[in-house]
This record gives structure tokens, C-alpha cells and sequence, in this order.
């Protein structure tokens, strides 16, 4: 398999995202964990991350044969056995790296079991998520377990800043999947899109500028930009935006500018790489 192809397989493009995620997750639980447990983090969020863009191709196969038949497996780049291998090894990998993570810094089981949780969701989501009316949902949960994950591995528990934050960002990738399936018949969706800017409410003047930059970053997204997939993907980058939003709200103007890089760079891969 060529390096492009396992980079289109596991939404490479897609990666800044969930470092932002992270750096989210740590400063909404107000913890201070050191560089290399932050990274070690990033990386265990990433390895679920990517297994699932792989679990995803493996079990679409039939139908991207069908529907989208340059993506790997069906145009003969990738083999589905070996797909479903390296996706099922990512996951196992990642929840390893949770497991010494929270061994090494004594954070109990708690991180333990919202990273299963997290896995599980991964694997369901991948298996049963065509035509499935709770699919978004789904989707929502497997983002804020990155939350919840990230946090109790750096606290003993879940605020109510974390909790927030997870409200937020499910509202956010519910309506963002519904605007990818162009299922905007109805005004709802548009309404979850709008639930982080009634309930991030920018605290200071960075805060008010990113909040405006998200605002308007999403306006475009849906009514500037053309085509359904190009939709998802900004409203995918947005993510990032959503996380400065969140961390600058939080005082963390260091972070939210390395958020606002990695929004940046998620619009670049985008360009670059297929999802």
C-alpha cells in the first residue's frame, strides 16, 4: 500500500483536527500535563482517529464500488483484508498507548474506559452507519470522546467546562453530518451549526475576533461554498476554529494560536489529500 493511498484511507487531511481536540479537551479541564504526555496524547487520538477512516473504507467496500469507486479499495490500490488489518491494529494501538498513559501518570481507569468507549463507537459507527437515523449522533459521541478521553487523563473527572464543551462540539458535528448527506430540508441542522455561538460566547477581545472568524468561516461554508463534500470538509477545518474559540474563551491565547495553525493546515491537506 502506498503512502498516499493509507493517508487518503485515514483522512490524513483531517488530523489537525484532532490535535485541536486535545489541546481543547486539557485546557477545559484545566490540566497542566507535560509536553510529552500531551503528545503522547495527540498520538493515541490520532491512531483511533485514522483507524476509523480505514474501518470506514473496509466496511463501505460494497458500496464505494458502487458510489465512489476511486477510493482505495475499490479501484484496486488497497485490499480490503489488509485494511480492515491495519485499521483494527491502529485502534488496538491506540487504546495501548491510553493504557500506559494512564498507568504512567496515575490517572486510574476512568481514561481507560472512555477510550474503549471511544473504540466502540469507532467500530459501530463504521459498521452501521448507512442509512442509519442515529449515524450523526454517533459521529458527535466518537468526537467528544476525544474529549472526555484527553481530559481524564490529565483530571480525575469530568467538569462542567468539559461537559459544555462536549455539548458544543456534538451539536456541531450533528449538524455538520447532516450538511454533508445535504439534508437541509429542514432549518434544525443549520440550528445545531449555531449552538457554539450562543453557548461559546467570546470572553475578550482574541476571543471576539476568532468568534467572528467562526462565524463567518461557517457562512461561507454553506452558502458560498459549492458542492456537498466541499461543505463537509470547511465545516470539517471548522472544528479547529470551534477549539480556539473554546481555549481563548479560557485565557489560552498561546493555544488558541496554535488552533488557529492547525485550522491553517487542516485547509491546506484538504487541497492536497482526498478524505
Amino acid at each position: 500500500m502506498k503512502l498516499r493511498t493509507a493517508l487518503e484511507l485515514g483522512r490524513a487531511s483531517s488530523l489537525p483536527t484532532v490535535i485541536t481536540n486535545v489541546i481543547a479537551a486539557i485546557v477545559l479541564a484545566g490540566g497542566r500535563p507535560g509536553v510529552i504526555t500531551a503528545l503522547l496524547t495527540c498520538v493515541a487520538m490520532m491512531l483511533l482517529y485514522v483507524s476509523g477512516g480505514f474501518l470506514n473504507d473496509a466496511f463501505d467496500r460494497d458500496l464505494d464500488r458502487i458510489d465512489q469507486p476511486r477510493r482505495p479499495i475499490p479501484s484496486g490500490a488497497a485490499r480490503a483484508g489488509t485494511v480492515f488489518d491495519a485499521g483494527f491494529a491502529m485502534l488496538g494501538a491506540g487504546l495501548l498507548l491510553v493504557i500506559g498513559l494512564a498507568l504512567a501518570t496515575g490517572a486510574g481507569w476512568k481514561p481507560i474506559v472512555s477510550a474503549v468507549a471511544l473504540a466502540s463507537l469507532i467500530v459501530f459507527y463504521n459498521a452501521d452507519h448507512k442509512d442509519n437515523p442515529l449515524a450523526p449522533l454517533v459521529m458527535g459521541l466518537c468526537r467528544a470522546g476525544i474529549y472526555t478521553t484527553a481530559a481524564l487523563l490529565v483530571r480525575p473527572d469530568i467538569c462542567l467546562e468539559v461537559l459544555v464543551g462536549c455539548v458544543v462540539l456534538i451539536a456541531y458535528l450533528v449538524g455538520q453530518s447532516y450538511v454533508a448527506r445535504g439534508e437541509l430540508s429542514s432549518l434544525w441542522p443549520l440550528g445545531l451549526l449555531g449552538v457554539p455561538f450562543v453557548i461559546a460566547w467570546p470572553q475578550g477581545s482574541a476571543a471576539f475576533v476568532i468568534y467572528a472568524a467562526f462565524l463567518l468561516w461557517i457562512l461561507r461554508a454553506l452558502f458560498v461554498t459549492r458542492g456537498r463534500l466541499t461543505k463537509a470538509a470547511s465545516l470539517v477545518a471548522g472544528i479547529s476554529l470551534l477549539d480556539a474559540l473554546l481555549v481563548s474563551n479560557l485565557g489560552r491565547a498561546d493555544l488558541a494560536i496554535i488552533a488557529l495553525v492547525a485550522f491553517a493546515a487542516t485547509t491546506v491537506l484538504q487541497r492536497v489529500l482526498r478524505s
